[in-house]
């Protein structure tokens, strides 16, 4: 009986010695595991809502509730760091509205940050018409040119580039790139019968024959 008293004792020791062993390593409680799983629900719900706020400041600003959808956007930004996509509303947000100054820098963090593809294509295209309607009309033609090089399926780098153009003096240029996107993505009859002359004479228009 003695012995297994002590025996007892003995084990009593050696689990309450493993149980401090396990909270010096952070595993002899469940609370931490609690704790963890808390915060991984806590951040899905931030995450969550993150996207609720967003997808709803767009749907604001696509029925021309621009400024309900900008507070949206400025609310979830100061709880927000390095969030590209967040960067790329609040521009497209700040454009939509007019103010286009405002609306740069939101542009450019979210370029630097980093977005996917289709968003990266609508912010350079974003960035370069408002630089360009800003009188930066150097800036615009290199970020307008470099993009269309980036995605050269996509016509309105080029028709926007012609603007940039035009700004900058080299209307030629600018008529030539206009002339061929025509040519090319006209669906107009006569335009589509004459694309070949089109073609032809859209970087000859001084020429004198």
């Amino acid at each position: 009986m003695a012995a297994a008293v002590c025996q007892g004792a003995r084990q009593r020791r050696a689990d309450r010695a493993a149980a401090g062993d396990g909270k010096r390593l952070g595993l002899g409680s469940a609370r931490p595991l609690v704790g963890r799983a808390f915060l991984r629900g806590l951040k899905e719900r931030q995450r969550m809502n993150r996207e609720e706020t967003i997808h709803a400041a767009a749907r604001l600003r696509g029925e021309g509730r621009g400024e309900e959808a900008l507070r949206l956007l400025k609310e979830l930004a100061d709880d927000a760091a390095d969030d590209a996509e967040l960067e790329y509303q609040l521009a497209w947000t700040h454009d939509s509205l007019g103010l286009e100054r405002e609306a740069v820098p939101h542009y450019e963090r979210a370029l630097s940050l980093g977005l996917g593809p289709e968003d990266d294509a609508g912010a350079r295209l974003g960035l370069g018409s408002t630089l360009r309607t800003l009188g930066r009309y150097a800036e615009a033609r290199e970020l307008l040119e470099a993009s269309a090089q980036r995605y050269p399926e996509r016509a309105e780098f080029r028709v926007f580039l012609a603007m940039a153009l035009y700004n900058e003096g080299d209307a030629a240029r600018a008529m030539e790139l206009l002339l061929r996107e025509l040519a090319d993505s006209s669906s107009a009859a006569g335009v589509q019968e004459y694309a070949r002359a089109i073609r032809f004479y859209a970087d000859k228009l001084d020429q004198v024959w």
